[in-house]
């Protein structure tokens, strides 16, 4: 039966990414699937380890990542304690009357049950953010980063919990973890000499499965908790996000294990489904009290909102605290299958409201901006770009590639917009004129100076979106000057020629033109200096 088990998955996976969807909603779909086909968890305890090894690997990844310094910012760790306080607080009186309605699931559960489902459902996902930020390019922007520091805070609180339900009195030898950070020079040697091929993924492997989960839970702590903090041990190093990405497939893979295993728990009935559905339909207020919050941190309405939209949905964490919840025998295992159809609702929901976000903040931003609250935060307020000659918008390879060669010819009257705060710091450091804007947001150019002097502004954004909107809003601003643009796809060119850039040059096609520029000339001074030395040879003889 394992081929059918593999089959089946890989088919629901891509059936769920054909329409746009994270294909973890698949893996659940696909575990209900094997389930009706009379396959249960029991029978099937390789899958239930491969699972526990994907949360165990999940954990490592998010310490790997984890800059202590942004937890310490009060949008994150007040904005996501706050947030969870408030929503078990709604959660909890809301679950008991949907009770004494007389919903079959709620019925006869104690205050204490009722409050660790309130915990669970307070989470977002993890997995499905990250995923968002990603595809838009969006995990180094301000709301990007704001929105990862509230889900790293959200899976601290859920580890927290993981390492106390286990209900074991840790060994005196636990007090012995805290000579760990003793060893990382050590660990750190380690981690320069073993390259980058197979030898880094076992480093990590071992790392995450011995030195983490293995050694904690020798000394009676949870072992998620031990790859956590071992993976933020690791953090400072040079080479950590390569691990991670080293990794990335292996976590993956197991996790589709754990998705599976809790399909593998039962088919939803009606009843469960549309409490789901209930669930689902409280997510618009989870999102409205992230936008209140982080407002309330001097955040713009636009940072708020986009933050907001990416936490709105229920997270992988929860399921994880229902599973052991439901295991140590302190929830019914019916509300496993609950959550998680919840949960793939809800992610059915936020995949098309992540699109749309910008659109819908522009509609409304009017009304949005009357919530902000003055002064904005630092990284949030207006920006003075002075009165530059040429002006360059997305400041990655292309971009610092052209700002050398404008420079290089033209002098230092040149700007570069991005909005990327780690770029802006690189470029900054080279001595380029850079400065932080995200030219996707309305705000950044209604809250532009005019430069008079402007002449060139080179559109060097990797999303053809964001291109687009930059060349609307600048004929919105009335600007005079020329408009070039960078394309990956050749059918984008006539949109933006349509919206009044001057010349598009297309990535690739560029790219192949400067290449045979290079070769050419190369062979053209090999030529010249064959011809030399020929003619030094005559004036010898």
């Amino acid at each position: 039966m394992e081929p059918a088990i593999l089959v089946i998955t890989l088919a629901c996976g891509l059936l769920v990414s054909r329409v746009g969807l994270p294909p973890l909603i698949g893996y659940l779909v696909a575990g209900f699937v094997l389930f009706m086909f009379g396959i249960e968890e029991s029978s099937l305890p390789l899958l239930e380890q491969l699972a526990n090894l994907g949360v165990t690997l999940l954990l490592f990844a998010i310490g790997l990542k984890l800059d202590l310094r942004s937890l310490f910012k009060a949008e994150v760790w007040a904005g996501a304690s706050i947030h969870l306080m408030a929503s078990m607080l709604f959660f909890i009186p809301v679950l008991k009357l949907l009770g004494v309605l007389g919903l079959s699931q709620l019925t006869g559960l104690g205050w204490e049950q009722l409050g660790l489902l309130a915990f669970a459902l307070g989470f977002s996902s993890t997995v499905f953010a990250v995923k968002v930020l990603e595809d838009k390019g969006d995990m180094q922007t301000l709301y990007g980063r704001v929105a990862i520091g509230i889900l790293i805070m959200q899976d601290i609180f859920a580890v927290a919990f993981l390492t106390i339900s286990k209900g074991d009195i840790p060994s005196v030898w636990a007090l012995s973890l805290l000579l760990l950070p003793l060893a990382r020079p050590l660990i750190y040697k380690a981690f320069d000499r073993v390259g980058h091929g197979e030898l880094l993924v076992l480093f990590g492997l071992v790392m995450a499965l011995v030195v983490g989960a293995w050694l904690f839970e020798a000394v009676g702590l949870k072992p998620d908790l031990g790859a956590l903090i071992i993976g933020i041990l690791l953090a400072g190093h040079p080479k950590s996000s390569e691990l991670a990405k080293s990794l990335f497939y292996f976590k993956e893979l197991f996790l589709v294990a754990f998705f599976l295993t809790i399909g593998l728990n039962g088919l939803p009935t009606l009843e469960d489904v549309a409490l789901a559905g209930i669930l689902v339909a409280i997510v618009p207020l989870k999102i409205a009290l992230f936008f209140y919050l982080l407002t309330r941190f001097k955040l713009r309405s636009r940072t708020a909102m986009l933050s907001a939209f990416s936490l709105g949905n229920y997270s992988e964490f929860g399921l994880i605290v229902a599973a052991v919840a439901a295991q140590k025998g302190w929830l019914p295992a019916q509300w496993l299958v609950i959550i998680a159809v919840a949960l793939s609702i809800s992610f059915l929901m936020a995949a098309p409201l992540n699109n749309a976000v910008g659109n819908l903040y522009q509609r409304y931003h009017k009304r949005l901006r009357k919530m902000e609250r003055f002064p904005l935060h630092p990284e949030d307020r207006p920006i003075s770009i002075g009165n530059p000659r040429f002006m360059i918008i997305g400041m990655g390879r292309i971009g610092a590639g052209a700002y050398d060669e404008l420079k290089a010819k033209f002098g230092s009257e040149i700007l570069g917009i991005e909005h990327k705060k780690e770029l802006v710091n690189q470029h900054t450091n080279y001595g380029r004129n850079v400065v932080q804007g995200d030219a996707a947001d309305i705000d950044f150019w209604e809250k532009l100076d005019n430069a008079d002097g402007l002449e060139l502004v080179l559109l060097a954004m990797p999303h053809h979106g964001g291109n687009l909107f930059a060349v609307e809003q600048l004929n919105k601003r009335g600007y005079k000057g020329k408009i070039s643009a960078i394309v990956q796809y050749s059918e984008d060119t006539c949109s933006l020629k349509e919206a009044g850039a001057h010349s598009v040059y297309n990535l690739y096609e560029a790219a192949g033109a400067g290449f045979v520029e290079h070769v050419t000339s190369e062979l053209l001074y090999f030529s010249q200096q064959q011809e030399c030395s020929k003619e030094k040879a005559k004036t010898v003889i």
